[in-house]
């Protein structure tokens, strides 16, 4: 949007000058902050936000059994680098087809139960608190409560 100003004398140019300086740092600012924004915005991180949360994951891997997939292809590799790892070509291929049909069975729950199974191996037990009740022989559905 172009403004025609009538600029009569060196005062009024000076002054006209500065105000374009301003409105030009003005615009700068906001184009820079609407940048950010948008930036952002589609942000991988943002964009996967939604997926992070355990509640969606449960509900993608009921869909997708998405989880099974990923312990299909990562169970095979940890078993070879850990347990089979002096083995031979046979016996590691024959335990990677077998630890990848069990990985693709395994589902969110089933691999949460299971970190949760071996989470309580390394924790201390507590033990339960005993409360202790002080009965002064008013029955508990009387009005005196």
């Amino acid at each position: 949007m172009m403004r025609h100003r009538d600029i009569k004398s060196l005062a009024e140019l000076h002054l006209e000058i500065s105000r374009v300086k301003n409105e030009c740092e003005l615009k700068e600012k906001q184009l820079k902050e609407d940048a950010k924004i948008y930036i952002k915005q589609f942000s991988p991180f943002n964009l996967i936000k939604d997926f992070i949360n355990p509640k969606n994951f449960l509900k993608l891997d009921e869909k997708t059994n998405l989880s099974g997939s990923i312990m299909s292809l990562l169970l095979p590799l940890f078993l070879n680098k850990t347990l089979f790892r002096g083995s031979g070509f046979l016996t590691k291929s024959i335990a990677a087809l077998v630890s990848g049909k069990i990985g693709k069975s395994l589902d969110a729950e089933s691999l949460t139960a299971l970190f949760g199974k071996v989470k309580s191996f390394f924790t201390p037990k507590k033990e339960k608190a005993e409360v202790n009740f002080v009965d002064y022989g008013i029955p508990p559905d009387s009005e005196t409560f």
